[in-house]
């Protein structure tokens, strides 16, 4: 092999092995700063601010989750319940437009655990209805059984799971 041919492999691997780096690099910033997600409802009531304290609920058994929705109107829902994972029991009132939801500190509901990212998904009251949306998170964000893709409408009663927390919303 010429040495050109050699020299032109080797900054070859060197670019490609540059790529790489930057590409870790990037996924890692994303993952601890987070990427600005602004929706539409958020920014016609910019003014509103969101209060959701958490409200301790006495401890549970283990409770049996289904897949199966009930058809009733999220909207009416007034909390959100833990019902697997590190809080279980624990409740948030759903006071306000929308509920953050991940790894970070300023999140309404803080998921302390390996598979949930900084910012995870946010729940959206939105027409009577409370409305799950993903953030492009790493793990992603399940609905009855199913991964959300695009937001999708949470019923009362239907499991949500977010890492190893699986939470309910209920009236």
């Amino acid at each position: 092999m010429s040495e050109l041919a050699l020299f032109l492999v080797r900054m070859g691997f060197v670019v490609v092995l540059w790529i790489f780096v930057f590409s870790i690099i990037s996924v890692i910033r994303a993952d601890i700063f987070g990427q600005k997600v602004v929706s539409k409802a958020s920014v016609r009531n910019a003014p509103q601010v969101l209060s959701s304290p958490i409200i301790p609920a006495a401890p549970t058994a283990a409770v049996s989750v289904t897949s199966g929705a009930i058809g009733v109107a999220s909207g009416a829902a007034s909390r959100l319940v833990i019902i697997e994972g590190e809080n279980t029991g624990k409740e948030i009132a759903l006071e306000g437009r929308e509920i953050h939801i991940g790894r970070a500190p300023n999140s309404d509901l803080v998921v302390n655990d390996e598979y949930a990212s900084t910012q995870h998904a946010k729940l959206v009251l939105m027409n009577e209805d409370w409305l799950i949306q993903d953030l492009n998170s790493t793990n992603g964000t399940f609905l009855a059984g199913a991964r959300v893709g695009t937001p999708a409408v949470v019923k009362l009663n239907t499991p949500v799971k977010i890492g190893k927390t699986v939470f309910e919303l209920r009236a």
